[in-house]
């Protein structure tokens, strides 16, 4: 969150919009090293913490979305939405010696990839409810997740033979 001062953040849906948070900060940008400096100011905001398994863990996930518009001489045009997420990753408990308010952290970010986990599992069985609104990320990447859209994940794995459940539980859900 950009220039994030303490607004309640909530996730609307409108026919022009789509599906966006409510009170965010929207950064016009002109070139690449726009859009990065605005990575770089939102991933100095995001918050981490030390666990027994990370140094410095990710305590929540991000969510980049870029608004891009394609302009014809004529005035029509095309609207895209690009969502970059990083997802916190899910840890054990009992491994990672979270307490306090880490712990707190940790039960959340399970919970949420709980929930993308399901959406992901109902979309590909042809359910016909999904659960979308089971948590904030799963609202907030509805349109990514089962829309006119493609999807791809990329997954970052621990090398450490005492990591290993955690890397197969991370390919599995993959």
């Amino acid at each position: 969150l950009l220039g994030v001062e303490k607004k309640k953040f909530s996730i609307r849906q409108s026919p022009q919009k789509g599906i966006y948070v409510e009170n965010l900060h929207y950064e016009y940008v002109g070139s690449e090293s726009d859009v990065f400096d605005c990575i770089t100011v939102g991933n100095e905001q995001r918050k981490v913490g030390r666990t027994n398994m990370n140094a410095v863990s990710s305590r929540s996930h991000c969510v980049f979305t870029i608004y891009l518009r394609q302009q014809e001489s004529d005035g029509a045009g095309q609207d895209a939405k690009l969502n970059l997420v990083d997802l916190a990753g899910s840890e054990k408990i009992s491994k990672s010696g979270a307490s306090g308010e880490t712990l707190e952290e940790a039960k959340k970010i399970n919970l949420s990839l709980t929930c993308l986990s399901q959406c992901i599992h109902t979309l590909t069985s042809q359910s016909r409810h999904i659960p979308y609104r089971s948590s904030k990320l799963t609202r907030l990447l509805q349109e990514s997740l089962g829309g006119n859209s493609k999807t791809t994940l990329m997954v970052a794995c621990s090398p450490s033979p005492d990591n290993i459940e955690e890397t197969i539980a991370t390919l599995r859900f993959a």
